[in-house]
């Protein structure tokens, strides 16, 4: 697949941001750099998350309630967590993966269909086979595996490593690690599936924005369940 100009000039943009960012981070978690800076670095992801979480809100004073209260409350603990920056990167990097963690597991459970099935079957309108489900689901758990590992290492890290050398795998290693994970999915996705039931980056992305869309729970695609296996 080639890409046009816009596109590796946005994938590039994006590369260089991660980059800063996890530079920028550990150097704040590392206690070098200003206090204030290094707090805003802390805060932004959860800032973000949290508006991500209301945008979709309809009822506009509940939302604007919430929003005074959590600007309220940052602005109260702003001198606290300028004495505490590590251990608020800590309790970011813990927090992300932890809840991605549970996102991709909780879809285990029960008689639902995982998450990256029900992205797979939004990008296929409904048709599966059933060894595209199979790896749509080992997939969704090897996702949950590698959130809940990395929220176990930070954990392990924190506890008994120098706040130096957890903020080497919190900030410096994120980023190629996630890498690692796409890589070796792709492989694994090109080893186990034939090429018609490989979507493609743009078809996954289109599938999740039309997911998000879609009213009622996050979780719940309207689909139809998959049949029962043969005994």
């Amino acid at each position: 697949m080639s890409l046009s100009p816009g596109q590796l000039l946005r994938g590039l943009a994006v590369v260089v941001f991660l980059a800063v960012w996890a530079f920028l981070a550990h150097t704040s978690s590392s206690g070098k750099g200003s206090a204030d800076l290094s707090v805003l670095l802390g805060v932004a992801p959860i800032v973000a998350a949290l508006g991500l979480l209301f945008w979709r809100n309809r009822h506009p004073l509940l939302t604007g309630t919430v929003s005074l209260a959590l600007l309220g409350g940052l602005a109260w603990l702003w001198p606290t967590l300028r004495e505490n920056v590590a251990l608020l990167f800590f309790i970011q990097h813990l927090g992300t993966n932890l809840a991605l963690g549970a996102l991709f597991g909780r879809s285990l459970l029960g008689d639902g269909e995982a998450l990256i099935t029900q992205l797979a079957r939004a990008v296929h309108q409904g048709e599966l086979s059933e060894r595209k489900r199979l790896y749509t689901r080992q997939a969704t758990l090897a996702w949950t595996l590698f959130f809940l590992g990395n929220a176990l290492i930070s954990a392990i890290l924190w506890l008994l490593a120098p706040h130096p050398v957890w903020s080497i795998f919190a900030n410096l290693m994120s980023a190629p690690l996630l890498a690692a994970m796409f890589i070796g999915e792709h492989l694994w996705r090109a080893r186990v599936l034939p090429p018609d039931e490989r979507p493609s980056i743009a078809q996954v992305a289109r599938a999740y924005r039309m997911r998000n869309r879609q009213p009622g729970p996050a979780t719940d695609l309207k689909t139809p369940q998959p049949p029962a296996n043969p005994s």
